[in-house]
């Protein structure tokens, strides 16, 4: 076995259940929160050593998300409402969107979210922006 392979098969029964494709809820939720760790230590320094552990782990929940949740969302109001759900979420636990009254307003259908909230949202939860955009 090549050397390279063989520092990973030793390295991979402790890293396995980060940076597989989440299959249960259990999995997505661990990798959710995980994320949620990493976007609290790394923020936007890209030059961060965990910087890309958070893209790939972004990218794991992406794809599950893709199978199994962002299809079933419906409208960009109806997906922010399931999310803050899942992550136990009040509106005003999301500056990402602005003040809790902006907040309110999108909630209720008075404002569509704009291209700064929708990358923003997107990077929270570690999603596709297109779960937050209105197909018309």
């Amino acid at each position: 076995m090549q050397p390279q392979l063989q520092n990973i098969a030793n390295v991979w029964p402790s890293i396995s259940n980060i940076l597989s494709v989440p299959h249960t809820d259990n999995d997505y939720e661990n990798l959710v929160s995980l994320l949620d760790g990493l976007i609290h230590e790394v923020g936007e320094n890209e030059s961060h050593p965990l910087s890309s552990l958070m893209e790939s782990i972004g990218n794991l929940i992406e794809t599950y998300e893709n199978n199994n949740i962002s299809s079933n969302l419906g409208t960009p109001t109806e997906s922010l409402r399931y999310l803050m759900k899942e992550h136990g979420l009040k509106q005003s636990d999301l500056p990402e969107i602005g003040s809790q009254g902006v907040v309110s307003e999108i909630m209720k259908g008075k404002r569509s979210l704009n291209i700064r909230q929708i990358k923003e949202l997107s990077m929270k939860f570690g999603i596709s922006p297109l779960v937050f955009i209105q197909d018309n």
